[in-house]
């Protein structure tokens, strides 16, 4: 018949009781009372079909059957303590430092302020790498990434995630270009046949306008150009080049400024969600990244 080894904290207890010849010493040991610890023994002998301690008023021994156990557990026991001791190493030292991949309105516009104040409610300093989205999920699944941050749809097939934010995009021009002096707004046949200044492949900004055209019924022409960042686009723009579709909130300085326009559209669904994206549960793991979502959901 098969003997089913004890788990690792009912070997330790055993081992406990040997030591300070107490079940109640061996608990308080454990953390955990004496009838717990006496019914944790109980059921080890049940597993093993052993008398592995003797009890008494005056205290309790460990029986031969029970001392060769704890001989024979000595070195999986202070392995396992070693195992333990590494992997408290290794969640303490990932606890320091948060790894966070995210697109680039999140990076710019929302997440400094967040990460300074998971700095100063948690003291846990976070490495932020600002890319477009479909580097951002490809760096969570991988494990680069603790925690990713991605603008509109895409490919989370796999991941939890958590919506943490809404943004809206704006087509924006040149105060030189024909179209900011336009009073009827543009529709999206008219803005697909316009090569504009656009954000690269796999950047959600461009996903969100490209999908928003396409579903008006008008397939957009390739771009004038392709910028790896938001703040390009917005050069770009300014200095004379075509029109852009960028964040809002993050035009927002220039046109207050008169350095950019807002162009108006009619019948493009420009909304789009910022996403939390992780490996794992629905629940956000435990520690840094549950931490620095709380402070997200704050805003």
């Amino acid at each position: 018949m098969d003997v089913a080894l004890p788990d690792l904290p009912s070997l330790r207890l055993l081992a406990d009781v040997a030591r300070l010849g107490s079940i109640g010493a061996a608990g308080r040991e454990a953390g955990i009372s004496q009838q717990s610890a006496s019914e944790r023994l109980r059921s080890m002998e049940t597993l093993t079909g052993l008398t592995l301690v003797q009890r008494a008023t005056s205290g309790s021994t460990v029986t031969a059957a029970g001392r060769l156990l704890v001989e024979w557990s000595a070195d999986l026991l202070e392995r396992a303590e070693e195992v333990e001791g590494a992997l408290r190493t290794l969640r303490d030292e990932r606890s320091r430092e948060l790894h966070v991949h995210a697109s680039m309105t999140v990076a710019e516009h929302l997440l400094p302020r967040w990460l300074v104040r998971l700095r100063l409610e948690r003291a846990i300093s976070a490495s932020l790498r600002a890319t477009n989205s479909e580097a951002v999920v490809a760096a969570v699944r991988s494990g680069e990434a603790d925690v990713g941050f991605v603008e509109g749809a895409g490919d989370l097939a796999g991941l939890a995630t958590a919506v943490v934010g809404s943004d809206e995009l704006a087509l924006v021009a040149s105060p030189a270009d024909a179209w900011a002096r336009r009073r009827r707004p543009l529709d999206a046949a008219q803005v697909a046949v316009r090569p504009l200044t656009s954000r690269e492949q796999g950047s959600g900004t461009r996903l969100v306008w490209e999908q928003a055209l396409r579903a008006a019924g008008a397939d957009p022409v390739e771009p004038d150009s392709a910028l790896t960042t938001t703040a390009a686009v917005l050069a770009t723009v300014a200095a004379g080049g075509p029109p852009a579709f960028v964040s809002r909130r993050a035009a927002a300085r220039d046109v207050e400024a008169g350095v950019l326009v807002e162009v108006p559209t009619t019948g493009l669904a420009l909304n789009r969600s910022f996403t939390a994206t992780w490996v794992g549960g629905r629940r956000p793991p435990a520690g840094p990244v549950r931490d620095l979502l709380a402070i997200a959901a704050r805003g």
